[in-house]
């Protein structure tokens, strides 16, 4: 059984995902944490005595060893470690909504602030690809963005929402390290500098992910799944009812091998092999889990796993040695494992008593109603599956539908369908009522997002009057663009937005792409280039159009720039395309676009007027005070009472002022978020290099406040043109 080596508890509480260990010496390992205050505080246990001069710095009046670190914000990630080389000792870096604050905590100093538009949900420190320099790389409303020891912006780009997770990691084992971007829209993204190279849809939002070693590492979603990928392969994963608040990679066995330490909501830690998932060790705290992280908190040259809970808790492990190997749980685990494994044992044995009372009735007679009713069916029995769509009716939605049928007389009982991302809970039970029962059996399936899923089916096979029923296992994928339904091109409209590329295939290979990522009729006969056919959707019933021509030329007509960016992606993985420039022209989002510049500059506008007039309220607001003051020494109470009204009146003003900025704030970031996601869909209709040309010269744009240039970096064209400083109008 593994015990803590220390236990340690803190007056303060602690914000979840925000501590850190760092050497800000260079030589003591102290802890920082966010508090709920919009302070962080240091615990430094090796030199009590330490005193810090500066105003942003003060000791603790509850504990010498503790000093708080003054944010005055609401602190929205936390983390340490080597951003200058040339120091010595590692630099704290905070973030919130609105700053970026490099921290040094030796010389009680800062190595910059700098002010960032799309705030901080996420914050990883180390290289990336080959930038030379450590980077502090922040994660925000749709942007990501990497700070050198000066504060210079040296990486910067766009995803595809809000970010909530990251960590840098040797995805493709080329010994340079590549950013996993966890995000809202449920996808986790990797990074080679500003490309893309992987993408993994998950079912919930990233909130946590970290590196294990080589190119494996763990995750953790909102719903209370945790896992660990190895590049695109997920090893394995599991769901509790509880939330993980904190994952951490760490050999805590000394096998050599990092296991997945998660705390939970419910104040468990666990460490579960990154092979099986299955718990090698679990402890429990009072409340929940704030952080895990790991240093050589004591300076005895062992590195400790460090716990935190919410309520200051901090309890620190050390890895068990070699012979105690396989016998780190505590004796309480180890009854639930035996519990488990007894469990199992008694299903199985059920199981098997059912097989041999199968097989003697069927050698005691031929098949028949008996038979039937203890769940012996025909041995070639066979299940077939179909996918199509369906158009829908007055009573239901158009969705596409699974057809699951028996090859013989035999009725399908029940239906479990397990899908990521499709159904609530991941799973649907289909179980017909007893005078519905048939051969066949059709299921709806709506899937919200265009990507492809795989059906694992277990459907129930038998009789009318069977107690027991034989389970035929089996997968069925869902194809990308399932949600699409074939049409007549002569009864649709085309729409006007386009997408115009070129690309070496011969139309065959078009076809065969087709065929993988629609649900097409099995009448269906495309002929040879030229050729152009017609999908309506099933959620919206936009239409969408590909033609294709001799030339190689393809043209997809739809107005929805997230379908188009799709399709290019996967046309581009299918045949192997490395570059592709296209033309693009989405009329409509457009026009909504240049809305969304026309808010900004109004944003901008409204923020510097209230700024100035808070500055100037704050000017008068000293001004009134010292004259109030004065008013009192000289026993002036009637000058005195009208000075603090006046200061009443003027601080209700200030108040005004600061809802009208906090709303106006709100706005600008629902406003920045489109034009980030604005750029992010820009390239995702290329792919390769023009896709980090547009994403790089949409950078500079916004760094020059050239919205032109922007419109065109994004292939817009002339959209915009700049009118005054800071000033932007639609053409």
């Amino acid at each position: 059984m593994l015990l803590p080596v220390f236990t340690l508890k803190l007056r303060h509480k602690i914000s979840p995902r925000m501590m850190a260990v760092g050497r800000y010496d260079g030589t003591h390992p102290c802890l920082a944490a966010a508090t709920q205050a919009g302070k962080v505080f240091i615990h430094n246990p090796h030199t009590r005595s330490q005193h810090f001069s500066a105003s942003r710095v003060f000791q603790s009046p509850l504990e010498s060893d503790v000093s708080l670190l003054n944010i005055n914000q609401a602190v929205s990630c936390l983390t340490a470690g080597v951003l200058n080389p040339e120091l010595g000792y590692d630099t704290l870096l905070v973030g919130t909504q609105t700053n970026l604050l490099a921290y040094d905590v030796y010389n009680n100093s800062d190595l910059f602030y700098r002010e960032v538009a799309d705030g901080a949900n996420a914050i990883v420190l180390g290289t990336l690809g080959d930038i030379s320099s450590p980077l502090a790389i922040i994660g925000g409303n749709c942007a990501l963005q990497g700070f050198d020891h000066e504060g210079n912006d040296l990486f910067w780009t766009v995803t595809g929402d809000n970010v909530h997770s990251l960590a840098l990691c040797d995805f493709d084992s080329d010994g340079k390290k590549e950013l996993l971007v966890g995000s809202e829209d449920f996808d986790i993204r990797v990074f080679k500098e500003d490309e893309i190279v992987a993408e993994m849809t998950e079912t919930e939002v990233i909130t946590s992910l970290c590196p294990m070693y080589g190119s494996r590492f763990g995750y953790a979603l909102s719903n209370g799944t945790v896992g660990v990928y190895d590049k695109t392969a997920r090893y394995w994963r599991i769901k509790s009812k509880n939330h993980a608040m904190s994952i951490h990679a760490f050999d805590l066995n000394s096998d050599g091998v990092c296991e997945l330490i998660t705390g939970w909501s419910n104040g468990k830690v666990d460490a579960r092999s990154d092979r099986t998932g299955e718990v090698i060790f679990k402890d429990n705290f009072s409340s929940a889990i704030a952080g895990v992280v790991e240093g050589d908190y004591r300076m005895d040259g062992h590195i400790q796993l460090i716990c935190c809970s919410v309520d200051g808790e901090i309890r620190g492990y050390l890895p068990g040695t070699p012979e105690m190997r396989g016998n780190i749980m505590d004796t309480s685990v180890e009854q639930d494992l035996i519990r488990e494994l007894s469990q199992k044992k008694q299903n199985l044995l059920l199981e098997l008593r059912n097989y041999e009372d199968n097989a003697k009735a069927e050698l005691s007679s031929p098949l028949s109603e008996a038979d039937g009713h203890r769940g012996v069916i025909p041995a070639n029995t066979k299940l077939h599956t179909a996918l199509s769509v369906n158009l829908g009716s007055a009573a239901q939605a158009a969705h596409t539908e699974l057809c699951i049928s028996t090859s013989n007389d035999t009725i399908i009982r029940a239906v479990l369908i397990f899908a990521e991302g499709i159904f609530l809970g991941e799973s649907h039970v289909v179980h017909p009522s007893i005078h519905n029962l048939s051969s066949s059996i059709r299921i709806p399936i709506t899937p919200p997002k265009d990507v492809p899923v795989d059906l694992h089916l277990k459907t129930f096979v038998g009789y009318r009057s069977s107690t027991q029923f034989h389970v035929f296992e089996l997968t069925r994928q869902l194809p990308r663009f399932s949600m699409y339904a074939l049409t007549s091109p002569d009864s649709a409209s085309e729409p006007p937005s386009y997408v115009n590329f070129i690309i070496a295939e011969r139309a065959q290979r078009v076809v065969m792409w087709l065929n993988q990522n629609f649900l097409l009729p099995e009448d269906t006969n495309i002929q040879n280039a030229p050729f152009q056919v017609c999908f309506t959707s099933l959620r919206n019933s936009d239409q969408l159009f590909i033609k294709i021509k001799l030339s190689g030329e393809i043209t997809i007509n739809t107005d929805d720039i997230d379908l188009a960016g799709d399709i290019i992606q996967s046309m581009a993985s299918f045949f192997g395309i490395e570059d592709l420039q296209v033309e693009a022209d989405f009329p409509v989002y457009f026009e909504e676009l240049r809305k969304v510049l026309v808010k900004v500059d109004e944003y901008h506008s409204v923020h510097q007027k209230l700024s100035a007039d808070m500055a100037d309220n704050s000017n008068l607001i000293r001004s009134l005070l010292v004259r109030a003051e004065d008013a009192r020494l000289m026993r002036d109470m009637k000058t005195m009472k009208s000075r603090y009204m006046e200061l009443y009146d003027l601080n209700k003003d200030l108040l005004n002022g600061y809802k009208i900025r906090c709303n106006n704030h709100t706005e600008l970031l629902g406003s920045l978020k489109a034009v980030n996601q604005a750029i992010q869909r820009a390239g995702r209709l290329r792919v390769g290099k023009p896709k980090n040309q547009v994403i790089s010269a949409c950078r500079d744009a916004i760094r020059s406040n050239n919205i032109n240039t922007l419109s065109e970096s994004c292939g817009w064209g002339q959209l915009l043109r700049r009118r005054g400083e800071n000033r932007w109008q639609i053409v």
